[in-house]
């Protein structure tokens, strides 16, 4: 595990590995820990860059070795491009850029000192939770099934944010707390998402929450059978189940750090951990990946990890619908009816809009503990895709508050959210001539209208919907599982919790 630590000393006297900087393609080392480094160097800098042989263009990298001056054995300069142009998105590219170069190397140590961004200067928080979330994803390495020899270990086992003031290592440490337990939280994700749909099953995801409650005394966890679900009466839940030879779970989990009568905040995850779907079946180009379909499940798990790690002081309540969607003799077919836990009917007009339909049951159950604020996270539509492509996740509800909270917790997580419109006239779309609702409305709106479904059986509840369906995995050569939308979903509760410092 590496270690995270936080340094106010001179650039020069910093002992490491290796010192990372950023350069400004306009660079005049009048300021920033490029003139402190410089002037250390009696003026390296300034002369490599004047001969051009010092990298300026954005995230071009280059190590010096055993530099006169330091007492870093190695020098890594990043190219910051045009101050004018540098914003917090380029500073953690450059961070980023630096961790790619340093673990190509065997350096075991790491110092820190890119440059703020004048026009969106980053503070001492919010620094040191960015590297160490940063420093998670650039080690994460994908769980595979390969059976050839492995790639050596990175060397890193130290990260040092340097170049903070003494009046700001308070700030910077806590930051790099959070962010290591984030990048925990997502490391479990993208763990769980890359795994193969014959490996993770809803059984599956309910030992990994048993598994999670064992490790950590705070959780507290139930998981419901088939009959158990029976009992409770989530008859769309199990009309997604019945079609595969694979059993249903619904999980519930909780945590208690907050007072004993603070209402919790619901986590409720969309778990399917693999959706063909069902008789309505999908296109078979890229159906692999409908093994991401339970990346709301895994972000529930997640979060709570991170929430536990933290011992944040709130009352937490995590809910997973954990099913596969599989065609066979046994299926839902379109156009039956089922009866939700509400009592509410559901005419099913599209078995491949199923996540909907475990999430109405989670949905309800998590009435019963007459939560604060309910958020479900799901991979809900490719309209969602659609809509926003890869870069925000869709963000809806009934609440303008709530929805507002979430929207500014992924800007300062860089795991950005976009508020999209939920009114009135999406759910009469939803109009069924032989239940109370469909559980689709056609292409037009289908993100929305998605939603819309959900918020038939939110009323009364302050509720946000998360359509992950863009944001949860990558595809084409990268393929893999984000972690997102961990940082935006532990920003959230770190500041509900007021543990921001």
């Amino acid at each position: 595990m590496v270690q995270f630590e936080t340094s106010d000393q001179r650039l020069a006297a910093v002992v490491t590995d290796c010192l990372a900087i950023g350069l400004f393609e306009d660079e005049d080392f009048t300021s920033g820990p490029a003139r402190e480094v410089d002037a250390a160097t009696r003026g390296l800098l300034r002369r490599m860059k004047s001969a051009g042989d010092l990298p300026v263009r954005p995230n071009d990298t280059q190590i010096l070795h055993a530099p006169a001056g330091l007492k870093a054995a190695r020098l890594l300069v990043v190219g910051l491009g045009k101050r004018g142009e540098f914003r917090q998105r380029g500073w953690r590219k450059a961070v980023s850029a630096a961790l790619a170069a340093v673990l190509k190397t065997r350096a075991a140590s790491l110092a820190v000192a890119v440059g703020q961004p004048q026009e969106e200067p980053v503070d001492a928080y919010y620094r040191g939770r960015a590297l160490a979330d940063l420093t998670g994803a650039a080690l994460y390495r994908v769980n595979d099934f390969k059976t050839g020899r492995k790639p050596p270990r990175p060397a890193l086992k130290k990260v040092v944010l340097a170049g903070v003031t003494a009046g700001e290592r308070r700030q910077a440490t806590l930051g790099l707390t959070h962010g290591r337990a984030i990048a925990a939280g997502q490391t479990l994700l993208r763990d769980l998402g890359n795994l193969p749909g014959n490996v993770c099953t809803p059984r599956y995801l309910a030992r990994q929450a048993q598994e999670l409650a064992r490790e950590h005394r705070s959780l507290k966890v139930r998981v419901f059978d088939e009959a158990a679900i029976r009992r409770l009466k989530m008859g769309c839940l199990l009309s997604v189940s019945k079609g595969s030879e694979e059993p249903p779970r619904f999980i519930v989990l909780e945590y208690k750090g907050g007072a004993r009568s603070a209402k919790p905040v619901a986590l409720v995850g969309k778990g399917v951990t693999f959706d063909t779907g069902g008789i309505s079946l999908k296109d078979p180009a890229a159906m692999d990946e409908m093994k991401y379909d339970m990346c709301g499940a895994g972000s529930v798990l997640a979060t709570l990890l991170v929430a536990a790690l933290l011992k944040l002081r709130i009352n937490l309540v995590g809910i997973i619908a954990a099913v596969e969607n599989m065609p066979s003799g046994r299926a839902t077919k379109p156009g039956d009816i089922v009866t939700s836990a509400s009592g509410k009917t559901v005419e099913i007009l599209n078995t491949d809009a199923e996540g909907r339909l475990i999430l109405c049951d989670a949905l309800h159950y998590a009435r019963r503990y007459d939560p604060a604020a309910v958020i479900d996270i799901a991979t809900l539509t490719g309209a969602c895709v659609v809509a926003l492509g890869h870069h925000h996740t869709g963000i809806m509800g009934n609440d303008e508050a709530l929805a507002r909270e979430l929207v500014e917790a992924g800007v300062r997580a860089h795991d950005r959210g976009w508020h999209l419109p939920l009114t009135e006239e999406y759910a009469e779309q939803l109009r069924s001539n032989f239940a109370d609702l469909a559980n689709v409305a056609g292409r037009d709106g289908g993100a929305l209208t998605a939603a819309a479904f959900l918020g038939r059986f939110t009323t009364g509840l302050k509720w946000a919907h998360l359509d992950i369906a863009g944001t949860a995995w990558t595809s084409g050569a990268q393929k893999g599982g984000t972690g997102r939308p961990v940082p935006l979903l532990a920003d959230f509760l770190i500041h509900r919790a007021g543990a921001q410092g």
